[in-house]
């Protein structure tokens, strides 16, 4: 017997994973997922991991370097009241 009020809905999708690796951020574009439409939530296989951690650890040169902002979530609060 199913307990929740709901079904989840889980569909195959492309994501884009993010890594930090000591203090660089990496983005790893078209990873296959398992995505929640409704909460965006994210599964992702354990072999899929496994292949990601040697992608980033083999260091090969990426596809594209991209220049991106960096926000203090805690300096946005302040601001606020």
């Amino acid at each position: 017997m199913n307990d929740y009020p709901w079904k989840e809905l889980l569909v195959d999708k492309a994501v884009n994973y993010l890594i930090e690796e000591n203090g660089e951020l990496i983005i790893v574009q078209n990873v296959p997922a398992r995505v929640n439409p409704e909460t965006g939530e994210q599964l992702i296989s354990p072999n899929t991991v496994r292949q990601l951690r040697e992608l980033v650890r083999e260091r090969k040169s990426p596809s594209r370097v991209v220049e991106t902002p960096v926000y203090e979530f805690s300096d946005q609060i302040r601001r606020s009241y």
